[in-house]
């Protein structure tokens, strides 16, 4: 049946290893998509659901946060997006006889992949001190219980309100002016994890923490360079619009320490040519980048485009830019054998990217986590804009900057105040619009929450989404800080690892997904998203809920708020919930760009948010113009017989929920503790293919982080790099380990050791 979840834990450390693949998508990308989905939702809802995902009347994706194009195809959907939709619409439950089977210390010993396959939450759930099971609770006596907790704090910044990704903007804005009523800009966010040093270069150098391409500016582009991302995987979808951009004239530059099937050829599976005639070849040059070495690689590039006649587009710079002559001095003195040891690449390939460089009339830059979690992330990014100042590549269709997001509507959330960090023009006008005085000293982001957390500094920890536990750096010191909270609260759809590392107290609160259908006093609800182009648009949900007793996330917040700030809140939270739009009204009077929200949003594919840099050439930055930036050139330094560790998804995984234990493009099966290394590495060090070693971070603190039993797995990837799969590696990752500026863990440059072992 397709309601039964699975009963074992699958042993998930001895895998079995081929080739990788040089292609992706095709007929076995749809042949996985329909199996996940009939073995979680069954053939009936499989059709009705998958038919309505990225629809302009149907819903978001809870997935990734790529756009969607204006016209759409009936299977608006890719492999991982498939997955993701069924482990929401699927058919299996946790109820409370569940917990009653599964004590605290049973579940504390599951796999992630075991939790998340057990199925949708149902009902509220309690786990008091000193308890060896969750309990059913009610929504009353639930929200009566986190009232007392947060008022019987010293101070509001004593409590942490976390938000993952995909909050939808209506309940990420009432979850923001809950936290700010009730006096904290305790506000991290799932973006301090992953995007944050986008946001940070970004936002000095252009004034806007966002990209600022469109969908369209892809199919238009003469050159396309994607540097460290991975969108077979991650963001499959847009190898559709890669490919269409190639179909256009587009050349692709791909830059990656590892080679991706993706990007070797796409096998669109909405096509005849991708399902029978081999797909198209989407990169025209593969740059493999040594880890952290993109910095070095976007410099001599701009030193190489400065000493070409002509090659500077002078008049944008004139006109538009400002610090270009300190930019100039730096990336002259731009060293050869510098940038040949940062990257690892030859020179005769960087000489050869320059040529379609000058090619191009118009150029965009892609790029995602390979690029922003390093230490030196936030200068690694302002040298890419540099890349692009410097041939006028910002407001010119078919060219500008595109950080892509991770989840669906991650970049919304911190459009709607889901930020530690507000600036004080929208906390005037929340002050102006509800009437109350917002905080206004800076709160904490991930990492400086999860320090508090352990220095017994925060007692209550509110998770609207997400798995903190697992997605969070250097989980040994992660799981103990959790513990040392006083209440706990996840609001959740499914199990995982963040519900069995609690504090004194804990609370589950389940919720609706996109999926189902939000009926309030007001009606039938819808929500809106952003994507991640900066496209807001509506989402509705169709199946009946999970069970009678969900509420909506909107619901949860409002609740919560009337029953901690009750009637001294002059906050209409009971009209909130009954009716989304009278939400979207408000965030029309707060938010700029929303200006008739409500309206705009129920139009057929929403509307697209102003963004000066692209529409108007315009910079609101603090010079008034677009910022060259200067900045020493760096990239990490590994000692003798170490190497650099990247962490990555599986193509079985979106973020840290486990779809599967295969890896099908890198030829993984059946398991996730594998280490990829290339050959002559690993034969430096003794490393058998099919080995097993240890896993050992060093750090300057000296402390020894161990990831034990992991295959070794030859691989191509470039000389002195590693790679292997998070949440498990995440233990490797030192708290303190962060990048510049935007305090975001340095996940993708670990230096580890490898200690032979027997397999586990």
């Amino acid at each position: 049946m397709a309601a039964k979840p699975p009963t074992g834990d699958p042993v998930q450390d001895a895998p079995e290893v081929s080739p990788p693949q040089q292609s992706a998508a095709g007929l076995p990308g749809v042949a996985h998509s329909l199996l996940a989905a009939q073995r979680q939702m069954g053939v009936r809802r499989t059709a009705l659901t998958l038919l309505k995902v990225n629809q302009k009347d149907g819903f978001d994706c809870p997935g990734c946060a790529w756009p969607e194009p204006d016209k759409r195809h009936a299977a608006e959907f890719c492999e991982n997006g498939a997955k993701a939709v069924a482990e929401e619409a699927t058919l299996r439950r946790v109820t409370p006889d569940f917990f009653t089977a599964h004590p605290i210390a049973d579940l504390a010993t599951r796999s992630g992949y075991w939790l998340g396959q057990q199925g949708r939450l149902t009902q509220p759930m309690f786990l008091d001190e000193g308890a060896e099971r969750y309990e059913p609770i009610a929504w009353d006596r639930a929200f009566a219980l986190i009232a007392e907790e947060l008022q019987a704090l010293g101070s509001p910044d004593e409590a942490v309100f976390y938000t993952s990704g995909r909050t939808s903007n209506e309940a990420a804005f009432l979850y923001q002016l809950f936290a700010r009523e009730f006096g904290t800009n305790n506000l991290p966010d799932c973006s301090n994890m992953c995007h944050e040093s986008s946001g940070s270069a970004l936002t000095e150098t252009l004034g806007i923490g966002k990209g600022s391409v469109l969908l369209d500016d892809l199919y238009q582009a003469d050159l396309i360079i994607v540097a460290g991302q991975n969108p077979g995987t991650n963001h499959p979808r847009m190898l559709t619009a890669l490919e269409k951009a190639k179909a256009n004239g587009a050349r692709i530059i791909t830059v990656n320490p590892l080679p991706e099937a993706g990007m070797e050829r796409f096998k669109n599976p909405q096509t005849a040519r991708g399902l029978t005639r081999g797909g198209t070849p989407l990169t025209d040059l593969f740059l493999q980048v040594r880890l952290g070495g993109d910095q070095a690689l976007f410099r001599v590039l701009n030193r190489l485009i400065l000493e070409n006649d002509g090659a500077v587009d002078e008049e944008f710079v004139r006109e538009h830019t400002h610090g270009f002559e300190e930019f100039a001095a730096t990336a002259r003195a731009a060293d050869w054998d510098e940038t040949l040891r940062a990257t690892g690449l030859a020179r005769a390939d960087i000489e050869r990217a320059l040529e379609m460089v000058l090619a191009s009339r118009r150029t965009i830059v892609c790029w995602a986590m390979g690029l922003t979690q390093h230490k030196h992330s936030v200068p690694t990014i302002r040298e890419v804009v540099n890349f692009l100042l410097l041939r006028g590549n910002v407001g010119r269709p078919g060219a500008g900057v595109c950080p892509v997001r991770g989840h669906s509507n991650v970049q919304g959330d911190r459009t709607m105040g889901i930020f530690e960090r507000p600036a004080p023009e929208f906390l005037d006008a929340l002050e102006k619009e509800f009437g109350f005085a917002p905080p206004r000293a800076h709160g904490l982001d991930v990492v400086r929450a999860i320090r508090a957390l352990r220095d017994g500094h925060v007692k209550v920890f509110f998770a609207m989404g997400g798995n903190f536990v697992a997605a969070s750096p250097d989980t040994d010191v992660t799981e103990a800080a959790m513990r040392r909270a006083r209440l706990t609260v996840h609001v959740s759809t499914k199990l995982n690892r963040s519900h069995t590392v609690t504090g004194a107290r804990a609370l589950i609160l389940p919720t609706l997904g996109r999926t189902e259908r939000d009926t309030q006093a007001g009606g039938d609800q819808f929500v809106t998203v952003e994507d991640s182009m900066g496209m807001v648009h509506a989402s509705r949900g169709r199946l009946e809920p999970a069970h009678a007793e969900l509420l909506s996330e909107p619901a949860i917040v409002c609740r919560l708020a009337r029953h901690v700030l009750g009637e001294q809140s002059r906050t209409p939270w009971e009209e909130f919930e009954g009716d989304y739009g009278h939400v979207r009204d408000r965030i029309a009077r707060v938010i700029p760009g929303f200006e008739d929200f409500d309206a705009r949003v129920r139009k057929s594919g929403g509307f697209a948010l102003p963004h000066a840099p692209r529409d108007e050439r315009r910079f609101p930055t603090a010079t008034g113009k677009a910022n060259f930036t200067a900045a020493p050139v760096e990239y990490p330094k590994v000692p003798e017989g170490r190497l650099l560790l990247q962490t990555l998804r599986s193509h079985d995984q979106y973020n840290t929920t486990i779809y599967g234990l295969d890896d099908r493009y890198r030829g993984i099966k059946n398991g996730r503790r594998v280490v990829l290394i290339h050959p002559e590495d690993a034969r430096e060090r003794g490393l058998a293919d099919g080995a097993y070693a240890d896993l050992v971070s060093e750090w300057r603190d000296g402390i020894e982080r161990r990831a034990p039993g992991f295959r070794v797995v030859h691989y191509p990837t470039a000389r002195g790099c590693a790679a292997a799969y998070y949440p498990e590696t995440n233990v490797l990752v030192p708290l303190d380990a962060t990048a510049d500026t935007s305090n975001t863990p340095a996940s993708k440059s670990v230096v580890i050791r490898l200690e032979q072992t027997a397999p586990v």
